[in-house]
């Protein structure tokens, strides 16, 4: 099931016959939770029940979550008229033309306009019950959204592997190549000495010795291994059931330092060229883990 994307895009629909709910999931990648919950202002209580429920399924990324309701809404206001003000209204009116002689009748648009004779009541929700049906449609939009990123997920774990696997194929290249280097080194260490102390008498033993520990502090088997062993995590930590996207972030960061002592460590044209290519494709590595819950 892992690693899942941080990227993905869910709807769903619940209600009855006189209203329904459609809720939109959006999420993309962040270093953290960051939930965005929009809603009609009287659902607003319910706010946290929709982030404890996205809680659920997303530990990670910026999560965006819609709410939309269609239909008889229960918070619909309902509109009243005062028949008694109304008829009093009327005769007033009717009163006032006949004192200033006037044909004029009276309109029901002009009457709409007239104080208190229609009134609007506010409605308040039963969230309880509301909840019921906004959590359905909740619930379909994240099962929607959770499988397109399991989906994308897939595709990442697979190109990850594909560049893991040539990454890995380098560090053989390194590894395959240190004892020539570490011989090709100390021959040059030893002519190098023997150039500087021309004429002079030396023990071939000691000057060979001391060649060989010189020609020693090139050796990058340690860095080699290391490298090996978070390669070895790398994968096992893409098939973890857990989210993992940190945890290859820092394994990245230790793959970027141990390429850098190595190349420091050898002087070598050939190794200093598979230590840039190495060197990319770990920032390759990173941009995909980025997206990795």
């Amino acid at each position: 099931m892992r690693p899942r994307s941080m990227t993905g895009f869910g709807r769903g629909e619940a209600g009855d016959s006189d209203h329904s709910w459609t809720v939109e999931v959006r999420t993309v990648n962040h270093r953290f939770l960051d939930q965005r919950i929009i809603m009609p202002r009287a659902y607003a209580a319910l706010e946290e029940r929709v982030k404890k429920q996205v809680a659920a399924h997303q530990e990670r990324g910026r999560v965006e979550v819609t709410f939309g309701v269609q239909g008889h809404s229960p918070t619909s206001p309902v509109l009243s008229v005062d028949l008694h003000l109304a008829a009093q209204y009327q005769a007033c009116l009717e009163q006032l033309a006949r004192r200033l002689g006037r044909a004029d009748s009276v309109s029901l648009t002009h009457m709409l306009t007239l104080r208190d004779l229609v009134t609007v009541q506010e409605q308040t929700p039963d969230l309880d019950a509301e909840w019921e049906i906004m959590a359905q449609a909740l619930a379909q939009a994240l099962t929607a959204c959770t499988a397109m990123r399991e989906q994308e997920g897939a595709s990442l774990k697979a190109e990850l592997l594909a560049r893991l696997d040539g990454f890995s194929s380098q560090v053989g290249q390194i590894r395959n190549a240190i004892p020539e280097i570490v011989h090709q080194r100390q021959e040059e260490l030893k002519s190098r000495v023997l150039k500087l102390l021309d004429g002079l008498d030396v023990d071939p033993m000691r000057l060979s010795q001391e060649c060989a520990l010189l020609a020693d502090k090139c050796d990058v088997t340690e860095e080699i291994v290391r490298l090996e062993s978070h390669i070895g995590q790398f994968r096992g930590f893409l098939e973890s059931d857990e989210p993992v996207g940190r945890r290859l972030d820092f394994l990245l960061q230790e793959f970027l330092r141990e390429v850098n002592t190595l190349v420091s460590k050898i002087s070598s044209g050939t190794v200093a060229h598979l230590g840039v290519e190495m060197k990319n494709e770990i920032e390759k590595l990173r941009e995909q883990v980025q997206n990795i819950e």
